[in-house]
């Protein structure tokens, strides 16, 4: 499914415009969609008669307030009773003051909820900072007061302002958020703040995005509106497939606003961004013919696990054998052998020497590794391998020897860390795998400057090395360097260690089997992802392991398999 970074959408309404669906009725329809929304939800969860459902507008002064004022005007000629909060201001674009003048008449009640413009003169003039006006008055005595003074009236109408917003939101059966949009970025006003969190009982539902969020990166600002429900105009934005934007937005609707299709038509520089669905599966995974063999299924090589850390070598090793490869060679320590070789009897296997600490020595091994390396389709490194001056050394081997796909997986992104140029020497493809704090190591950055803003961390490193990066977590990003796609599948059971082994395995798999770097890491995150939700509905969140999204692969590929076969007999 196609995603759109919030300048890709504005570009979008831009083109539209050119080819004959202007923005003003971009603005209706966007209005209409969302008023037809609140209509069906009123109609199906309220059992009473519009007149008596109070549907309050939090409204902004840009276009996301004008959505809100066609939508007002809408629901208000059914029969609703409508408030439309201005939080921000007068409106500011010419498309938003029309939609509000055209409220005039309707009957929708609009409070003006935003401090006046002399406000500060007059508090100047009262000589007091209106940031120290107390506000647990008795205001009953100023009330009665035969001659209030400037400061008394100043309170008097603040007081009246915040009471009427607070006691519309409080008895609003709808709550729809539109005072700020997708190119929202920074901080919320703290009066703001305290509207977009106001108690009420209502159902809460955002317009485009819920204010506060940022439609680029998906961070939120302290105080972002909490949605129950998002009606998104045109094309999902890409925050809203990240935390914690996404856990803000509740369930998203799509709603069509008469965008042309050719407006979407990306320029040549832009990044495309899709969501990975049954769209993007189309022929995945391959039929397979009825005289084949294992050779025609590819040969990857696992470099993976220690004495120590032996399950890794084994859950990636048992990943890469379910998800369809012809052979899966396994080259580690004697010890990981051994317990492989009970585990996942169906793999070759190849010792490695050790140093005393049951980790693998370069010099000792390359020459097997190179002979191995050469006859395989696609090579992983790290897993469970630790991180050693030899480890390092191998790692760095094995990248400037191998000329089949290569996937690097946590302690092989490890070794690189610190000299992250050796990827600048690579002879093939190579695929990335890392958690958040992997990148932090690998960027320079901080584990916060990475996951406040995941795409940019995940596109920089790859157009920079020109590799394929997996940027693992709820949302888990991939991005080539032209291309960013995103993952919906998984869950928090999948939390724990051994479950990116896994991943790893899978993504070696399907580079073994001639799928490209980019799909082959991407049909990878989603089968690995959908295999965990499996896992989490038959066994839950707290018991699930990583060898139950193991066990839950051939499900997995299954439930694929008969959506693509839905999908070509419609």
């Amino acid at each position: 499914m196609r995603i759109l970074s919030p300048g890709q959408m504005r570009a979008a309404e831009l083109r539209s415009e050119k080819i004959g669906v202007s923005r003003g009725q971009l603005m209706e329809n966007a209005g209409n969609a969302l008023a037809e929304i609140i209509r069906k939800r009123c109609t199906e969860k309220i059992n009473a008669a519009p007149e008596k459902i109070s549907v309050v507008f939090l409204a902004g002064s840009g276009n996301n307030g004008g959505d809100c004022f066609v939508a007002a005007r809408r629901l208000s000629q059914l029969g609703y009773s409508v408030t439309v909060v201005n939080l921000c201001g007068k409106p500011h674009t010419e498309l938003a003051r029309n939609a509000f003048k055209n409220l005039a008449g309707t009957g929708v009640r609009a409070i003006k909820a935003f401090r006046g413009q002399n406000m500060k003169s007059r508090i100047e003039a009262a000589e007091l900072d209106f940031m120290t006006l107390p506000r647990d008055n008795d205001l009953s005595e100023l009330v009665d007061s035969p001659q209030p003074s400037a400061l008394e009236k100043i309170q008097l109408e603040e007081e009246n302002r915040i009471r009427q917003v607070t006691e519309a939101l409080a008895k609003a059966d709808i709550i729809a958020d539109g005072v700020f949009g997708t190119g929202f970025h920074g901080q919320l006003d703290s009066e703001i703040i305290g509207f977009l969190n106001a108690e009420t009982h209502g159902y809460k539902i955002a317009v485009d995005v819920p204010s506060g969020g940022n439609c680029a990166s998906g961070d939120v600002a302290e105080g972002t509106f909490r949605a129950d429900e998002t009606v998104v105009f045109g094309a999902v934005k890409i925050g809203m497939t990240q935390y914690p934007l996404k856990e803000f937005c509740g369930r998203l609707r799509l709603a069509d606003i008469g965008i042309p299709e050719e407006a979407f038509t990306e320029e040549s520089e832009e990044r495309v961004y899709r969501l990975v669905d049954n769209e993007e599966l189309t022929g995945f995974p391959r039929s397979r013919k009825g005289d084949s063999h294992k050779g025609n299924f590819g040969r990857v090589l696992c470099i993976t696990g220690s004495t120590s850390m032996r399950g890794a070598a084994v859950l990636s090793l048992l990943g890469a054998l379910r998800s369809g490869v012809g052979i899966a060679v396994l080259a580690s320590v004697e010890k990981t052998v051994d317990t492989a070789a009970v585990l996942a009897p169906e793999a070759m296997f190849r010792e490695l020497e050790c140093d005393d600490y049951g980790y693998m020595l370069c010099e000792y091994n390359t020459a097997l590794l190179r002979s191995e390396i050469e006859k395989a389709d696609a090579v992983l490194i790290g897993c469970g391998m630790g991180v050693t001056a030899d480890t390092c050394a191998l790692t760095k081997f094995v990248i400037e020897n191998t000329n089949c796909p290569l996937i690097i997986d946590a302690d092989g992104i490890n070794c690189i860390a610190s000299d992250i140029d050796i990827l600048l020497k690579k002879k093939t493809d190579i695929i990335l795998t890392p958690h958040v704090g992997e990148m932090a190591r690998l960027t320079g950055k901080t584990t916060a400057e990475i996951s406040s803003d995941r795409f940019s961390a995940a596109a920089g490193l790859a157009e920079k090395y020109g590799v394929t990066v997996v940027l693992k977590g709820a949302g888990t990003i991939i991005a080539d360097s032209a291309r960013t796609s995103v993952i919906d599948t998984g869950n928090a059971g999948m939390s724990r260690g051994g479950s990116g082994d896994v991943l790893a395995g899978i993504t070696a798999s399907l580079a073994a089997q001639g799928y490209t770097p980019y799909d082959a890491a991407r049909y990878a995150a989603y089968t690995h992802g959908l295999a965990g939700d499996i896992a989490a509905d038959k066994l839950g969140y707290e018991a699930m392991l990583p060898r139950d999204i193991i066990d839950a692969l051939s499900d997995s590929f299954g439930m694929i398999k008969s959506s693509q076969n839905r999908k070509r007999n419609a």
